[in-house]
């Protein structure tokens, strides 16, 4: 039986009075603290008074000290702003990804048929018990009434990954934030009670497994030119690991070497994976010793997890008797041209055209390949033309889920922007699946990577603070 730690992460602690920013936060949120749980006038009490005191000089100053803190320049966006939530809402997301997960870890049948999913050539040898590494997407969606009372925030899965994310950028960033713009020391970002200290304890724990750091590497491909560099850095120098291109790593028998940076040829432990699968597919990539056969060496994230729990357990989780209300409903392509998911999905309460023509387009759907990362592939209102254009052999490679529209939930200068949490889990070998950290991601369109949300402000890569324990 798996088991997984997600201690309860608190409430404010009353600073008492004064007319700082914390004070001045302490008693708009007193009121509401404790009682309207997950409601959006608790993140609008924090949002009005950071809105009210931003200015273009801290927000300068944020990417100067994220920045400093990766040792490197960032490529990607990063937000104005970070999120203010309820501690209750960041429990409610890590505790239903937790548990979606280890049901999924439970069930033959549906490892059996993840398992067989995988690309041929990509099913590594000497699996691990568990994955490492888990993250959890969830979207915010309004319920309730509305007036007079104020709707609540409820999250809806967006998708599962087993497979590492931003663990050690994600730290500097909410630091940056912490500093650029003064937050008080009493909103966390820690997550099942942990403090900094034990997270990289944690963190080091699960990517190290005991083995020395010089004989355990950060892989990747071409990371020195990877959008997640500032991550990889930061690792690096807290962990003491080196960061390596996976496809410069030397095989000699059984056993995996690197070069280090004086030449040496220093053996390879464990490897702690960031290689994406479907990139080294897209790009042909050969790598100089055969996976598939066993080899002495640990993986920290063994790379078929990133197979095993993904988008291919959606319309598992989603046909589960209603056990799991966070999940969209959803169904594999093949079901839906030739099988029973249309069907399933009107049952699920999805409005569907009748079944035309190729013009027939499906508003309430989003096409998504299962096994694509940062977005790519996805299509919004597909048409029947598109669907029955993928090749019948190919089909249970996709997915069809029912759109979520994000709630925009963030007020700023430009309007109403949406924001995605990330649920971050670290699961070290012998260990509990904790959850430990948080990110966030703000956009105004259709997709909310960064990637998607260009020439746009206050948007991109985004931090949670919640509440502290007292």
């Amino acid at each position: 039986m798996f088991t997984f730690l997600v201690r309860p992460i608190g409430c404010l602690d009353d600073p008492g009075a004064g007319d700082g920013f914390r004070g001045r936060v302490w008693r708009m949120v007193r009121p509401l603290h404790g009682c309207i749980e997950g409601k959006r006038a608790l993140i609008q009490a924090l949002r009005q008074e950071f809105n009210e005191r931003f200015t273009a000089e801290a927000y300068a100053a944020l990417r100067r000290l994220a920045e400093a803190g990766s040792q490197t320049e960032i490529q990607f966006r990063l937000a104005e702003t970070p999120v203010f939530v309820p501690s209750a809402l960041l429990e409610k997301m890590a505790t239903a990804g937790a548990e979606m997960t280890l049901a999924l870890m439970e069930r033959a049948e549906y490892l059996r048929a993840a398992r067989e999913a995988i690309p041929a050539g990509y099913c590594v040898a000497g699996e691990t018990r568990h994955p490492n590494f888990l993250t959890a997407d969830f979207a915010l969606v309004e319920t309730g009434a509305g007036e007079p009372e104020p709707r609540a925030l409820e999250p809806r899965l967006v998708e599962l990954q087993a497979f590492p994310s931003l663990y050690g950028f994600q730290t500097v960033l909410c630091e940056a934030y912490r500093r650029a713009f003064r937050l008080p020391e009493d909103l966390g970002i820690f997550l099942s009670g942990l403090t900094e200290d034990e997270y990289w304890r944690l963190l080091e724990r699960t990517v190290l497994g005991g083995d020395a750091p010089e004989n355990v590497v950060l892989a990747e491909v071409d990371p020195m030119h990877q959008k997640t560099l500032p991550d990889f850095l930061v690792t690096s120098r807290r962990l003491g690991i080196p960061v390596v291109n996976i496809a410069e790593i030397e095989a000699e028998g059984d056993r995996l070497l690197y070069r280090d940076g004086r030449g040496r040829r220093v053996p390879i432990h464990r490897i702690y994976n960031r290689a994406i699968a479907d990139e080294l597919i897209a790009k042909g990539i050969q790598l100089r010793f055969d996976w598939t056969q066993p080899l002495d060496v640990e993986w920290a994230g063994h790379p078929n997890w990133y197979f095993l729990i993904s988008k291919f357990s959606v319309p598992w989780l989603a046909q589960d008797g209603g056990r799991w209300p966070w999940v969209p409903p959803s169904v594999f392509l093949d079901a839906f041209l030739e099988g029973d998911g249309r069907r399933r999905l009107e049952q699920a309460g999805v409005a569907l055209p009748k079944a035309g023509g190729g013009e027939t387009v499906y508003g309430e759907l989003i096409l998504k390949p299962l096994f694509s990362f940062a977005g790519k592939g996805i299509v919004f209102e597909p048409t029947q033309a598109l669907l029955e254009s993928i090749p019948a052999a190919e089909r249970g490679g996709y997915l069809l889920q029912q759109r979520m529209r994000f709630v925009p939930t963030v007020e700023t200068p430009c309007g109403p922007t949406q924001a995605e949490f990330r649920i971050l889990y670290l699961w070290p070998d012998g260990g509990e699946l904790t959850s430990a950290l948080s990110l966030v991601r703000l956009g105004r369109g259709k997709m909310m990577g960064v990637d998607h949300n260009r020439n746009q402000e206050w948007v991109g890569a985004s931090a949670a603070f919640h509440a502290k324990q007292r």
